[in-house]
């Protein structure tokens, strides 16, 4: 056996370690929120006579991921009573969302769209802050499972967490449609209240599997960040009630930014703060108005869901592990770039499915694309970040790393069905300038790719 041969062995050994499997349950638990206030919210909007531009500002709810860094070392600090004692720390936080998203889905299941929208799309915003808080956790979780010095093991935690997101949302997608579909056949008229039911029995169901996550022992995080804390007090030459909650504020929001910038220096940090807000954009806008292309151009639900959630999961699982290995091998930086390059082609081959008749063989291979792309994309992306946050900030910076590039996705992308408006339905030349917004992301990683050490 060759040592090449010996390398890959080892890398794909890497998989075997039981903290993948923990990985892999809390990113099933991050990703299943999405089929809710994604394909299901759009595809359910769209079925209920809403414009794709209204199905496309309701996308603004993604909106508070961008923001939940905002609230990470609140999560980081405060505990839940009674239940942080009996479940843990980390795992009191993501059940006490969870059971916020299914109280929020009973809400949905008494909804009309057409005649309270406003008030479908508030509980949507619930949902969407609840999830935002849950992936703080479970991305801290992740993140603590694998210690600092194991950098091979973080790329395949990265890879296994991808899975796991990709698992929630794809299988949970297929469970979605064909629930609804059975419905409506059956004659229901409120099929996709009552699907969204069935899909709070399967978050319910998710949080008895969470006994199997342990939590890493006592850090010293908190204790840091009072030392934080103290630092800024005794630089205000005063210790009151006022400067307490001046420092608390302060080495809250503004501690992980001082330390990612000391670290980094300024010039690259902000580069790296512009590539990870742009580096998925054109990914969003397709992925936003995806579902809805599939539908206009002729394709019903059961196909949608056969080609798009479950031959994708099959293809998703099996790049994003090959991905794993890749950004093992070769690294995170010449991942990303592979990556990037993959994108523009997929967007292309979308462009090229929207110009051409319905065919079921050109879906297929464009939506397998899509899924190569978007595996290698994320999974280089969630190491990238993961190896760059400080420990003693290990929530807040994943969060506010990982909020940055949401943001790019989310506030941008919700523009996306007026943009298919504004050009008419023309949907190949959407996507074909989608294709163009890769660009400039590969071009602040041209710039930083030689000045950070990550691998």
């Amino acid at each position: 056996m060759t040592n090449q041969t010996q390398n890959w062995l080892q890398s794909v050994l890497v998989y075997k370690d039981l903290r993948m499997l923990k990985i892999l349950l809390l990113g099933a638990i991050s990703g299943f929120p999405w089929v809710l206030i994604a394909s299901s919210l759009s595809l359910w909007l769209k079925e209920e006579g809403l414009s794709r531009s209204t199905i496309g500002w309701a996308g603004l709810i993604f909106g508070v991921y961008a923001f939940n860094y905002l609230w990470a070392p609140l999560i980081d600090r405060f505990q839940i009573p009674l239940i942080t004692k009996k479940l843990g720390h980390r795992r009191a936080w993501i059940i006490l969302m969870q059971v916020t998203i299914v109280l929020s889905l009973i809400i949905w299941s008494f909804i009309n769209p057409s005649q309270n929208l406003a008030l479908l799309i508030s509980i949507g915003l619930i949902i969407a802050i609840a999830s935002a808080t849950q992936d703080i956790t479970i991305d801290a979780l992740r993140i603590e499972q694998i210690n600092e010095n194991e950098g091979k093991t973080m790329a395949a935690g990265a890879a296994m967490a991808v899975v796991g997101w990709w698992t929630g949302y794809k299988l949970g997608g297929v469970v979605a449609l064909f629930t609804a579909e059975y419905f409506e056949n059956l004659g229901i008229i409120n099929y996709w209240q009552l699907t969204f039911l069935v899909l709070g029995v399967i978050i319910i169901l998710m949080n008895f599997c969470l006994i199997f996550v342990n939590e890493p022992k006592k850090t010293d995080r908190q204790n840091k960040q009072r030392e934080t804390d103290k630092m800024i007090i005794d630089k205000l030459g005063y210790n009151n009630y006022f400067t307490n909650i001046f420092a608390y504020i302060s080495g809250t929001i503004f501690g992980p930014l001082i330390s990612f910038f000391k670290k980094n220096g300024f010039a690259i940090a902000i580069g790296i703060l512009g590539f990870v807000f742009l580096f998925k954009i054109g990914e969003a806008f397709l992925g936003r108005m995806s579902i809805i292309f599939y539908k206009e151009i002729g394709f019903f639900k059961g196909e949608i869901a056969i080609y798009s959630k479950g031959l994708g999961w099959i293809t998703t699982v099996v790049f994003t592990l090959l991905g794993g290995i890749m950004a093992m091998r070769a690294g995170t930086i010449k991942t990303m770039f592979f990556a990037g390059g993959l994108m523009a082609i997929t967007n292309l081959l979308f462009a090229v499915l929207a110009w051409t008749e319905k065919s079921e063989l050109l879906f297929a291979i464009a939506v397998i694309a899509d899924d190569i792309t978007a595996a290698f994309a994320t999974v280089a992306f969630v190491a990238f970040i993961s190896l760059l946050v400080d420990r003693t900030y290990t929530a807040t910076q994943y969060a506010l790393l990982a909020s940055l590039g949401t943001a790019g996705r989310t506030t941008l992308a919700s523009s996306s069905g007026t943009l298919v408006d504004w050009l008419n339905g023309d949907w190949g030349t959407f996507f074909l300038l989608t294709t163009i917004m890769v660009i400039p992301s590969l071009i602040c990683l041209w710039f930083i790719k030689n000045k950070i050490q990550i691998g």
